[in-house]
């Protein structure tokens, strides 16, 4: 299994290079162009899946077993549903509101926390996420009826 997901992480990173590279992943006399980042992330990430590749191929083993227990693979969709539902959610409430609903279930589901310590966390990082990236940065993420209501 090992070598099946470096495998994909291989040809993800090596969409991901081609792309940015394809746009512009070079330094041009005012800075980086839109792929340099992009580039170098995928760069980074192909280095990582190709040793974990290479290692897993070296040290394979015929020991059939599971590659998952019952107890692991619940432990992996109790992360992995709620991820999905906030995926869903940002289409509909945008990114910041479903932030907000993400953090609070994860800190009182998993975390246990109480809501006093819930609510500072839940509300301040999406607030300073929409500061960075709607104000500072002017890059605009995917916004719900609450930030249209508010004019943004």
């Amino acid at each position: 299994m090992e070598l099946v997901i470096a495998g994909l992480f291989i040809a993800v990173a090596i969409l991901v290079m081609y792309d940015n590279w394809r746009i512009g992943a070079r330094w041009a006399s005012d800075g980086p162009q839109a792929g340099y980042f992009p580039f170098y992330i995928g760069l980074i990430m192909f280095i990582a899946s190709t040793t974990t590749f290479v290692l897993n191929l070296l040290a394979r083993s015929d020991a059939s077993s599971n590659f998952v227990d019952r107890s692991q693979l619940t432990q992996v969709l109790q992360v992995f549903m709620p991820t999905v539902v906030f995926v869903v959610l940002i289409g509909v409430l945008g990114i910041y509101v479903a932030a907000a609903i993400f953090i609070t279930f994860f800190m009182s589901w998993l975390g246990k926390y109480p809501i006093y310590k819930i609510a500072p966390i839940a509300v301040l990082i999406p607030l300073f996420l929409f500061l960075m990236f709607e104000i500072w940065f002017l890059v605009p993420l995917p916004k719900g009826p609450l930030e249209t209501a508010l004019g943004y």
